[in-house]
């Protein structure tokens, strides 16, 4: 039994939110270590370098407290926020809940975080020394949304060893709507023109039919967008067996592993490979990440599965992934991409 076995229950006996920040907090005090990766396992996506392709998503550490810490629980890389321009405390609570039955978890959080400017300050003080990626959104009451994201890539590239725009969280009223049409252009242009030298990936939604992955797709690759991250939670109900099962917010966790699973081979599909692929969503083990690889991903990232695998997690998965590739004649995590 692992240690986190005999501490969960502890653990969610405490309300979700809460118990979410007690640990953020305890990851912020541990030491920086560089975990060793093998070799296979690094691999090269938008000009960055990543020592595996194993990655903390979004969501977890909005401001940007403990990147050292996942850092140093062996994820090949980190991305914080999301952060907003200003701060904001987000939706009422209670708006995060877990479903044990399910392996899942629904939240409605809202972008809740302490704003760019501070998120940024604590990243510059206590730079970490592996890969850090800043994922930035609208403020609820912006009027201009656009530009609030065109000023949080320009303002997080200063810092950030690359820059994600998030526009497809379900629980910012209408934020969803820049995932298409001339908005979706509009967008894509302001934020090309406010990137500078740094990466841009653009994170979207699961919930979304065969044109709107191609209009996507095209968007992406002709404004030069590096790569995207599919998926964020979904507004979806499968069946589900746990007690909040009928909580409004986004679902993830191991309900999204199929849904997240076809979402990726469509956008691989619909992209022709011309655009790096980064898999999210119900991602538990060390066959599910390699099922995204195979299935078109450069990078996974992790997050729900955290919530009942432990910590942990991201090392066993790196420690596995050599032996699956090994298994099937490949070299390195580029070598599989795709081939599934």
């Amino acid at each position: 039994m692992r240690a986190f076995d005999l501490v969960r229950p502890l653990l969610f006996r405490i309300e979700a939110e809460r118990a979410h920040a007690l640990t953020i907090a305890g990851l912020a005090r541990l030491p920086e270590r560089a975990p060793a990766d093998d070799a296979a396992l690094a691999t090269t996506v938008a000009g960055i370098r990543f020592p595996n392709p194993v990655g903390l998503a979004a969501g977890v550490d909005k401001n940007g407290e403990a990147a050292t810490g996942f850092l140093t629980l062996g994820f090949g890389f980190v991305e914080v926020g999301t952060l907003t321009p200003l701060p904001q405390d987000g939706n009422p609570r209670p708006r995060l809940f877990r479903l044990p039955k399910d392996r899942a978890v629904i939240n409605r959080m809202g972008f809740n975080n302490g704003g760019l400017d501070a998120g940024l300050a604590r990243l510059s003080a206590r730079r970490p020394k592996g890969i850090v990626g800043v994922n930035v959104g609208a403020n609820k009451e912006a009027v201009d949304r656009i530009a609030d994201y065109a000023a949080g890539v320009a303002r997080a590239s200063t810092v950030a060893d690359y820059v994600t725009v998030n526009i497809s969280s379900p629980n910012t009223p209408g934020l969803r709507g820049l995932q298409s049409g001339s908005e979706l252009t509009a967008l894509l242009a302001a934020v090309q023109g406010a990137r500078g030298a740094v990466p841009v990936f653009l994170k979207v939604a699961p919930d979304l039919d065969r044109a709107q992955i191609d209009g996507i797709a095209r968007a992406a690759i002709d404004s030069g967008i590096d790569a995207l991250i599919v998926s964020n939670t979904t507004i979806a109900r499968p069946a589900l067996r746990s007690r909040h099962a009928g909580e409004a917010g986004g679902l993830s966790g191991a309900p999204l592993r199929e849904p997240a699973l076809q979402c990726l081979r469509d956008f691989r599909a619909a992209t022709g490979g011309q655009l790096p692929l980064i898999g999210a969503g119900g991602i538990g083990s060390a066959e599910d990440a390699y099922a995204r690889i195979r299935a078109g991903a450069s990078l996974v990232q992790l997050y729900s599965a955290l919530v009942y695998e432990g910590p942990g997690l991201a090392r066993r998965i790196t420690r596995a992934l050599p032996a699956l590739l090994k298994r099937d004649g490949f070299a390195s995590v580029a070598d599989a991409v795709g081939t599934g």
